[in-house]
């Protein structure tokens, strides 16, 4: 299986990737990796705008045929936005893991916190 890693995200143990922005914003998804694994998404439950989150905390949920995935906080922060069109098409993350089909945005915290992230060459290893 070819496996997408953009070598300009950086990556969570539990699949998830985080794309440094400006502000202390991250927008977060998860990786070409996991929705491979998950294979058909038919549902997902996106954190509240305004949700105070703590890293590594789970605060969404993807649905697939087969069973239920929790996705984790990858920093602490707050969730300033969450991608509602996958609430509408969640098969969008199959298809756009990196694009389209991110799910949210965090205000983050603590910089600190994105040293503890995974490279794209270390994410490669994991996998």
């Amino acid at each position: 299986m070819g496996v997408n890693v953009p070598d300009s995200l950086k990556y969570t143990k539990t699949h998830e990737w985080v794309r440094i922005g400006d502000n202390s914003r991250a927008k977060v998804g998860i990786t070409d990796f996991a929705q491979h694994e998950i294979t058909d998404i038919v549902h997902i439950e996106l954190p509240e705008i305004g949700k105070q989150i703590k890293k590594g905390q789970p605060v969404a949920v993807i649905e697939s045929v087969k069973s239920a995935f929790d996705i984790y906080a990858p920093l602490s922060g707050k969730i300033i936005s969450a991608n509602d069109s996958t609430l509408e098409i969640p098969e969008i993350v199959n298809k756009s893991p990196y694009g389209d089909g991110y799910l949210f945005t965090i205000e983050f915290d603590d910089e600190k916190e994105i040293e503890k992230l995974l490279s794209a060459d270390d994410y490669k290893k994991l996998i």
